[in-house]
């Protein structure tokens, strides 16, 4: 019997692994809270904003197939991590640091359901605005379809996770405000990274010799 294999490409392999470990990251990063101006925000906009651009960069040279499959890998390894956490958590515990581990595995399912449903929706939402943008212009404007790209991805995960995950702790009528800062400095996170965005999506199309455009194919997140 002779065995087919598929060249893995390692770049891939490690923009996932970055992917990944940024929606993690954030998990944890969420505990953390800092002033910016007159807004509160949580550590995770430091990193959370990573992913979204790693999922233009993939996009951009691979298509949105493969980031179909990224975002479900990602997905699937995040829920594994809050999963066990939460059985860690859930065991018989002694010392002195039961308190700490609960303060930062112990997710609310309310929560932890909000931010799954966000990132799914939001990472697709990115996807799927990018690739079809790309169709559209011909390949042309990579800066403005990742910032608009962005701005869509970003504008519905805040638009799901906040009111899911908040209400009854922040009042309605400040809903508004705190999403559209979240959205606001999220999208200019991207913007000011930008420059070294696109001279990464320039190298990898040269080393890896592909730039997939998505002619025809499903947008079904369950494909």
């Amino acid at each position: 019997m002779q065995n087919k294999t598929q060249p893995v490409s390692t770049l891939f392999v490690v923009l996932a692994t970055v992917f990944t470990s940024c929606l993690i990251a954030a998990n944890l990063f969420a505990l953390k809270q800092f002033s910016f101006g007159p807004v509160n925000f949580t550590g995770a906009l430091l990193v959370f904003p990573i992913s979204y651009i790693i999922n233009d960069v993939v996009a951009e040279v691979w298509g949105y197939r493969r980031t179909r499959k990224l975002i479900w890998l990602a997905f699937g390894v995040n829920f594994l991590f809050v999963l066990l956490g939460a059985l860690v958590d859930f065991l018989p515990g002694v010392g002195d640091n039961v308190e700490s581990f609960h303060a930062i595995f112990g997710l609310a399912p309310r929560v932890a359901a909000a931010s799954f449903i966000a990132f799914l929706i939001g990472s697709f939402v990115n996807a799927a605005i990018l690739s079809r943008m790309k169709v559209r212009c011909k390949g042309r404007w990579f800066p403005l379809r990742a910032v608009l790209s962005t701005l869509g991805g970003e504008l519905c995960d805040s638009l799901i996770f906040f009111p899911i995950a908040l209400a009854g702790l922040v009042p309605w009528q400040a809903m508004p405000s705190f999403v559209l800062w979240q959205v606001a400095l999220k999208t200019l996170y991207e913007i000011v990274i930008l420059p070294v965005t696109v001279r990464v999506v320039k190298a990898i199309k040269l080393r890896e010799n592909v730039d997939v455009y998505d002619n025809g194919i499903s947008y079904n997140i369950f494909k």
